[in-house]
């Protein structure tokens, strides 16, 4: 569906704005007054990593005059398998900085606005004042229905995103600018059962297919702006980078919907944190009181070497990440062989159990499993293998 234009023009290009922008020019569908309504437009992008990157630097390559960066975290060597505005010397620098500075390199023509700061419900009004269109890259569910939920009662238009190893998604939630157009809540009612669904972290992610979904969203921010095309309002784009296979679904205002429907029961902010959920209640009940730190395991792994305890140390990730690094001594269970209850056959409840994955999460689900199936005496790692790396061996890659 076609709308109005998101912004007024710009008063006038510059003689150095028309020589850059000269192929926006003749195109008719932009043109002048397109590219001035580019010059005067807000854009806030949340994230400056996988998605972030691709959409910061198109955004500024094609002259969208401010351009606001909501990012509070560093630069890490694993993220420049992706995060293209980050380089080599970036690493340990803040990613928002960083990407300031490469996108004044593109165009210094660009004024770029920094929000280094984790957004919350303290704060996310205070960041999205302002902006006429929100680009949102983030990689968490609990975020992702915050940024819904206060571009609605803001009434700014957002373009969303979502990437995970080869599959990538993309859409654009405008339900106060276009009668009838869903948002994200219409899209995804409730988040996914805690576990259930890996983030990029844990399952991995191609980097070139951040680049084919943060340029989808550029493309329909640009559409926005200018009120050229039709923008993805009530439809869902669908990328199979291995098929190679694009899918555009219709995606239709539910009036039941909690926030935009008929009788809403959102009319605020949230505790999203808890309406996500990290991880299940039954993983949190396990963990309580069954959590040790990766020194106490190291310890237990020398007196187990020394023969004075015994006990069964379980790798809860997948094979390709137990390839990657390891906690010696480890066996490799996968979670799902938890789930499935196939674990169960390979341990015995004659040695006490001890899991652990990446983070802590993994582990957390498959404690529960074990507690359930009268493992009383199982335990997981807090922090997984990333603590063991940081604090105990670092000689060993990270991921």
């Amino acid at each position: 569906m076609s709308i109005e234009p998101l912004v007024e023009p710009a008063a006038e290009l510059t003689v150095d704005e028309v020589r850059r922008y000269s192929r926006h020019l003749i195109i008719p569908d932009v043109g002048m007054t397109g590219q001035k309504r580019l010059k005067n437009a807000k854009v806030l992008v949340i994230g400056a990593g996988g998605l972030g990157s691709p959409a910061l630097l198109y955004l500024a390559a094609a002259g969208v005059g401010t351009l606001g960066i909501a990012e509070f975290d560093e630069v890490d060597e694993s993220n420049l398998q992706r995060q293209i505005i980050h380089t080599q010397s970036d690493i340990g620098k803040s990613k928002a900085l960083s990407a300031k500075e490469s996108i004044a390199e593109a165009n210094p023509h660009v004024n770029v606005v920094l929000h280094e700061e984790r957004l919350d419900n303290d704060n996310v009004f205070d960041v999205f004042e302002g902006y006429d269109l929100i680009i949102d890259g983030t990689d968490n569910f609990a975020t992702r229905y915050m940024v819904n939920d206060a571009a609605y009662f803001l009434g700014i238009p957002y373009v969303w995103g979502s990437i995970y190893r080869f599959d990538g998604q993309a859409s654009v939630f405008a339900p106060k600018q276009v009668e009838g157009a869903p948002c994200y809540r219409c899209l995804y009612p409730e988040p996914p059962p805690p576990g259930m669904v890996p983030s990029c972290a844990e399952g991995g992610v191609l980097g070139v297919l951040c680049a084919s979904i943060g340029s989808i969203q550029v493309n329909e921010a640009i559409k926005m702006i200018t009120g050229a095309g039709d923008p993805a309002i009530g439809s869902l784009v669908i990328y199979d980078a291995l098929e190679l296979s694009w899918r555009k679904l219709k995606v239709r205002k539910d009036p039941n919907c909690a926030l935009c429907g008929e009788n809403p029961t959102v009319t605020g902010l949230i505790d999203y944190d808890t309406f996500c959920g990290a991880i299940s209640d039954e993983a949190a009940d396990a963990a309580a009181g069954s959590t040790i730190s990766v020194t106490q395991l190291e310890s237990m792994l020398k007196e187990r070497e020394e023969g004075s305890r015994d006990f069964v140390l379980v790798d809860v990730r997948e094979p390709n990440e137990y390839e990657i690094n390891q906690i010696p001594g480890s066996v490799l269970i996968p979670k799902g062989e938890f789930l499935n209850g196939n674990a169960l056959e390979q341990l015995s409840q004659d040695k006490p159990v001890v899991l652990h994955c990446k983070s802590g999460v993994r582990s957390a689900e498959a404690l529960a499993v074990l507690k359930g199936a009268g493992f009383a005496d199982a335990v997981h790692v807090g922090g997984g293998v990333v603590a063991w790396v940081n604090q105990i061996d670092p000689s060993q890659p990270s991921y």
